[in-house]
């Protein structure tokens, strides 16, 4: 049964038209993820069913008595409202909403109830906020970033809770593993339009490819007809028969017919310095603030090309590592040594400032006015370009700029650095899921080490090969994978200290050691080891033709001194790659063979 309908919706901003004729149905049970790039409409269309905002054509039919609870990105709060009177305020009955309000705030991390709101920070306030949407009674969820702020426990209580609400759930998020498990509809809005898929973001996925790859056979279709058509109008045809002139008529309609638009995707590049053999090592750290400990004792030497990732509950540190690791904060205990080689490059949770009367191009010039990449130097305009700023974007102040957008020219301005080394804080937040994709693909073929803290699960999984988590005391555990490997080895480390006594050493944890269990280690491919073997062979191939290809080049350029350098040195870095990958195949095969065989024992 259709409960809320959007007819024939167009909104324009100033020249851009965000959508264009839309019309598509909610019904009961529905649990919608809106998805698309950065300044697509997705919050204007939660605006729009929320009421907050008018289309400028069509209307939205709602449901008699329907009621909405609607979170927006950034809410409004009264004037001296504390935590608990505005968590509470929506909800029916005195003392049971009071008690509602404090559980869900306390599975919120909120905990100060008497707390003026007009003290707390911007991500508390929204977890407030989203505490009190939760408690009101309602028939559907309108939410905007509702996992933002949220660590990994506080988004798996969320899952659970929308899952067991009874009502329709419309959100947008960029949390993908949260779309997965949440979510049985997804919402794609591209260049104007609306596209639905009955599926979670997994089975979006897979039916976007096949919209898109239908799309373009059709496209296909259109132009070989309109070359066939213009032959025949060339042959001087004439429109005197009824029939000719429909096949004129169709040959213009042709003409007019429209390619398919496609997204455009932010493309991420540019070089590495080279590393020696010392990287960074961290000796005995320990580090408090407030009078809290938040790190004891923490040693550990990173390795070359390692991917770390750091998670945690809010507020027990890892921000705090981070800055320990890029200098900005120094230990009370232990020392931190970083190699002469490595060239560091910082990404703050928060983007720093940035003069919003600046014009986008000039804050990128004051960097570098050309930028090296793989391929060469290009110019800051170009960069800004692969980034997805248009040229009229290039010349607008910052001050423009939407939230998403500046996070994306920050992460343009780190990576133009060359860093060999890239700290990551909460780097995928505000980030469109695009986005987020090529920011993966881009980190995956990074030459040099990556430490991130993130609360985006997919990322890490597709991201980091080692996590470490703060447990207590400021003591970190370290798990070998992903964040799925890592879920599975707490649930092992769970369930092996639920049956088995505690030693002394157990019960302290350990600081930068693997966690171990007296049962035989059960082998098996960690989530980015799998994706790896199901890949390396193809990679591998590709690498020897490539070689094969280069050294074809040299023949031909063995008189020309400065393109054999430049061959020369992409043959090197191809053998180099290659070497790289033959290692990482042995070791996989030798993996592979080893799981085969305790599979058959």
């Amino acid at each position: 049964m259709n409960v809320l309908n959007i007819e024939h919706v167009s909104k324009l901003y100033g020249d851009k038209r965000i959508f264009d004729d839309v019309s598509f149905g909610i019904h009961e049970g529905d649990r919608i993820g809106i998805v698309g790039i950065n300044g697509t409409g997705k919050t204007t269309l939660l605006r729009i069913l929320a009421g907050d905002e008018e289309a400028d054509e069509g209307q939205v039919v709602r449901q008699n008595n329907l009621k909405i609870a609607w979170l927006s990105q950034n809410p409004e709060f009264p004037a001296d409202a504390t935590v608990l009177s505005y968590a509470a305020g929506g909800a029916f009955g005195e003392w049971e909403r009071e008690s509602e309000a404090k559980t869900i705030l306390n599975k919120l991390g909120i905990t100060d109830y008497d707390e003026k709101i007009s003290h707390l920070s911007g991500g508390q306030k929204k977890k407030v906020a989203l505490a009190r949407t939760l408690l009101i009674p309602s028939d559907v969820f309108l939410l905007d970033e509702p996992t933002n702020h949220l660590d990994n426990e506080m988004l798996m209580w969320l899952e659970d809770y929308l899952n067991r609400y009874k009502g329709i759930v419309i959100m947008v998020t960029h949390d993908r593993y949260f779309l997965d498990k949440v979510t049985n509809k997804i919402l794609e809005i591209s260049h104007g339009k609306l596209y639905s898929y009955e599926a979670n973001y997994s089975g979006f996925l897979e039916l976007k490819a096949q919209r898109e790859e239908m799309e373009l056979a059709s496209e296909r279709k259109r132009q070989s007809v309109l070359r066939m058509e213009l032959e025949w109008a060339k042959r001087g045809c004439r429109a005197r028969s009824t029939k000719q002139r429909a096949r004129l008529e169709r040959l213009e309609a042709l003409k007019n017919g429209t390619a398919p638009v496609r997204d455009q995707n932010v493309e991420l590049d540019s070089i590495e310095t080279r590393m020696g053999k010392k990287t960074l090592e961290l000796h005995h750290v320990s580090k408090s603030l407030g009078g809290r400990k938040l790190i004891d004792d923490f040693t550990y030497i990173v390795l070359k090309n390692q991917r770390l990732g750091i998670i945690g509950q809010n507020g027990c540190g890892k921000s705090t590592l981070l800055k320990l690791m890029a200098g900005l904060l120094l230990p009370d205990e232990g020392r931190i040594e970083v190699g002469e080689t490595i060239k560091m490059a910082y990404f703050a949770q928060e983007v720093p400032f940035m003069n919003p009367n600046q014009r986008v191009i000039d804050y990128v010039k004051d960097i570098a006015e050309y930028i090296p990449t793989r391929e060469g130097r290009i110019s800051a305009s170009q960069m800004l370009e692969r980034f997805l700023f248009t040229p009229d974007m290039q010349y607008a102040p910052i001050g423009k700029l939407s939230g998403g957008e500046k996070k994306r020219l920050y992460l343009l301005s780190v990576l133009q650095e060359a860093p060999n080394l890239l700290i990551l804080d909460e780097c995928s937040n505000d980030l469109d899921i695009p986005t987020l994709t090529i920011l993966e693909d881009y980190l995956n073929s990074f030459s040099g080490i990556i430490i991130m803290v993130s609360h985006d699960r997919y990322f890490l999984d597709n991201v980091a090969d080692r996590i470490f988590e703060f447990g207590e005391n400021g003591r970190l555990v370290q798990y070998e994978g992903g964040y799925t490997d890592y879920l599975e080895a707490k649930k092992r480390r769970q369930s092996q200290e639920s049956t088995s006594p505690k030693t002394g050493a157990e019960k302290k944890g350990t600081s930068g050691k693997n966690w171990k269990s007296n049962r035989p280690v059960k082998l098996k491919f960690t989530f980015k080891e799998q994706k790896e073997y199901e890949t390396i062979d193809d990679e591998i191939a590709a690498l020897e033709e490539k070689i094969e290809d280069l050294d074809a080049q040299m023949l031909k350029n063995a008189t020309n001194s400065g393109k054999l350098n430049e061959l020369t040195a992409k043959k090197e870095e191809a053998e180099r790659e290659l070497e790289e990958k033959m290692d990482r195949w042995v070791y996989l095969n030798d993996l592979a063979e080893r799981i085969e065989a305790q599979a058959k024992e």
